[in-house]
């Protein structure tokens, strides 16, 4: 009898099933921070509260999401030193704000001015936004502009190359006191979103 070597059947190989990722996003401790959701105090001139709402493609709140904005100061300037015309403001610009059990959020700010572009054209006054929740591989991000700043967002290079249809996903409305923004993360609707 010779002692033949046991050949093996080779494993067939697959695709790996595809999985969702969530509901398992949580916070970490440190992101959010308490005065996170307040660019300016209260008494600032010319300061309004901006207030919104996260949903998912359901029109259901979602509770666990980061709303991040960044923006420059009244006169269009951060206090960045990318900025080209120099950093002339101390305007923090960055604010975060966890959202609540019914996906709420909300920012003490002052509205920004306009911004400059590389190839001469103006951006309307707007405030970018970055949004982290559950689900998400990646950040979404978009832009609030503001609705009385008709001229402006018509000249708007950005604005000017979302489909005319869905500008006003990008608009903020009047509440009385402030602005309200509402974004919605998907379906009818949704929040337009930029690639970056």
């Amino acid at each position: 009898m010779t002692n033949s070597p046991r050949v093996r059947p080779q494993p067939t190989l697959g695709t790996t099933p595809s999985q969702t990722v969530g509901p398992f996003f949580a916070l970490p401790e440190g992101l959010p921070w308490p005065d996170g959701p307040e660019l300016v105090p209260e008494d600032t001139p010319h300061a309004f509260v901006l207030c919104g709402q996260l949903v998912d493609g359901a029109g259901d709140p979602v509770p666990d999401g980061l709303v991040e904005i960044w923006q420059a100061d009244e006169r269009g300037r951060f206090a960045h030193p990318d900025d080209p015309r120099g950093t002339t403001t101390s305007f923090r610009g960055f604010g975060r704000c966890a959202t609540d059990q019914r996906g709420r959020f909300w920012f003490r700010t002052v509205r920004p001015g306009g911004l400059p572009t590389p190839r001469g054209e103006w951006e309307a006054p707007h405030i970018d936004v970055t949004v982290l929740a559950r689900g998400m591989l990646n950040r979404l991000v978009t832009r609030i502009y503001f609705p009385d700043e008709t001229r402006a967002n018509a000249a708007d290079p950005v604005l000017a190359a979302v489909d005319q249809r869905r500008r006003d996903t990008l608009l903020a409305e009047h509440d009385g006191t402030g602005f309200r923004f509402d974004i919605r993360l998907q379906g009818d609707d949704e929040t337009v979103f930029f690639v970056l």
